[in-house]
């Protein structure tokens, strides 16, 4: 069996269907489905079970629980950056995920997590998978960060496969439901389809208007590289995901135009309350994922775009969130 936390959600439904695809049906899908519109996500999926989060979180302590698991996709997390209430992530983030972690060394079982590159802060000092580079600066990426450092004191003297990704910009299908925290593909496209007006944030920390850069990469180039880190079980480690290339918030939304053939661009007064506090530039360190032998390229942004618009707005997927 193969355990899939957060099942429902963006990354975790896009893992199953990936599994699905490979003719994997014996899946544990583990959520916490207080959204139940995350069922849009789910309702085309085949899985053999499916257990609240608070649920299997109380079942892992018994030792015979699920003797069959072959690997735990663990994507589940509370993932508000906004989130201040320090004790409420720590347990959900940290607590949670070490427990698990643990769980899945008594097994025997691949333990392939999702960190999160808001672990670098500003990114000041880059977006290397190295101490010197990570400095967060919220409660959501302190509890990515510290949950990283704990496996890094595990590594050295663990058998079982242990892997952590640190995903970049991730925009695709199944975001739907993540409202305000949807791509800038998905509100782009929305805004297109309403306003004829794809709306960019004006020029902040001395770059012209949508002109800031982050390094956004396709869902299903993240699934890919969750699968073949499964497939290759000597590899483990921490990893960014992420393109490796930086492109403007511009070149997404004129990504988003051709594929519409109409609108233009609109920008906006910068927000007075992101000042200071806003991620101007991003770009993913890939060189670890190549050392480990990974060597697909990933889709561009022109490319990403098209695909997710295809899928985005054809007739089966028009949901209203």
């Amino acid at each position: 069996m193969i355990v899939v936390t957060g099942g429902a959600g963006f990354i975790g439904s896009n893992l199953v269907r990936a599994l699905n695809e490979r003719d994997e049906r014996n899946i544990l899908l583990v959520d916490h489905l207080v959204n139940g519109r995350k069922v849009h996500n789910i309702a085309d999926l085949d899985i053999a079970d499916y257990m609240d989060k608070a649920q299997f979180i109380e079942k892992i302590e018994s030792p015979a629980f699920l003797n069959d698991v072959r690997a735990v996709f663990h994507q589940g997390a509370c993932s508000s950056t906004t989130e201040w209430d320090g004790q409420f992530v720590m347990t959900n983030n940290y607590d949670y995920s070490k427990r698990l972690l643990h769980w899945c060394i008594a097994k025997n079982a691949a333990f392939i997590y999702a960190s999160s590159a808001s672990v670098y802060g500003n990114g000041e000092h880059g977006f290397r998978v190295d101490r010197k580079c990570e400095h967060p600066i919220n409660m959501y990426a302190y509890s990515k960060f510290q949950f990283d450092q704990y496996v890094r004191q595990l590594l050295p003297n663990t058998k079982s496969q242990i892997v952590g990704f640190r995903y970049f910009n991730v925009y695709g299908p199944r975001e739907q439901h993540k409202g305000s925290m949807s791509s800038t593909a998905f509100h782009f496209n929305r805004q297109i389809i309403e306003q004829k007006r794809a709306k960019l944030f004006a020029g902040c920390d001395g770059l012209a208007d949508g002109e800031q850069k982050r390094d956004f990469v396709y869902v299903d180039d993240v699934v890919d590289v969750n699968l073949w880190f499964l497939d290759h079980p000597d590899q483990h480690g921490i990893y960014n995901i992420g393109t490796g290339q930086a492109e403007t918030f511009n070149t997404v939304a004129r990504a988003v135009i051709d594929w519409h053939k109409e609108g233009d661009i609109e920008y906006i007064s910068f927000p007075e309350h992101l000042k200071g506090a806003y991620q101007s530039y991003t770009q993913a360190d890939i060189s670890g994922l190549r050392r480990a032998g990974y060597t697909k390229e990933f889709l561009s942004v022109k490319e990403g775009v098209a695909r997710y618009l295809n899928w985005l707005n054809s007739a089966d997927n028009k949901i209203s969130f």
